[in-house]
């Protein structure tokens, strides 16, 4: 059975995560959402309300793909997670040539401590490619309408952790 890891804080998961996660679906007979607990972020949902919220779009996904897909929070190195879960590959999703320099060593970073996972990076389809949760949280506190880089229960979720409903 071919495992696979895409980690991420996931805060909130936006559509470029949920694009990344189908496609990745086709490469692996599981998929586990690695979930960052990484405090020096300081995520707006905490990390119950961000498991809850990924399974329940990958709940949809798994109907639709058929594959396997698992939510899995993790507060150590990504090298450990992945051999924590039988992950024989690392899914990173790219957007731009500057998330590139970062993922590049990291990558450099986790063969050096494991050879034998692989990462393979994904490119989010074009629409959702400038998606990322930091400028979602931004647009949705200014009031924006974020729903072309949400689902409706993201953006619900948004509306009442920033007070706007």
């Amino acid at each position: 059975m071919r495992i696979g890891l895409y980690p991420g804080t996931f805060d909130p998961i936006t559509l470029g995560h949920i694009d990344i996660i189908r496609r990745a679906t086709l490469l692996v007979d599981r998929l586990v959402i690695g979930v960052a607990i990484n405090r020096d972020k300081g995520p707006l949902f905490d990390l119950e309300e961000r498991v809850a919220m990924i399974e329940a779009e990958c709940a949809k996904l798994t109907e639709q793909t058929g594959t396997e897909i698992v939510v899995h929070p993790f507060e150590n190195l990504l090298i450990d997670c992945a051999r924590d879960v039988g992950a024989q590959v690392i899914v990173r999703g790219l957007r731009a040539v500057a998330d590139f320099e970062y993922e590049f060593q990291m990558v450099g970073m986790n063969r050096a401590l494991d050879d034998s996972i692989e990462t393979v990076f994904l490119m989010a389809e074009a629409r959702h490619q400038a998606i990322a949760s930091k400028l979602v949280k931004e647009i949705s506190r200014l009031g924006g309408d974020v729903s072309k880089f949400v689902t409706p229960l993201v953006r619900e979720r948004l509306a009442e952790r920033l007070g706007q409903r």
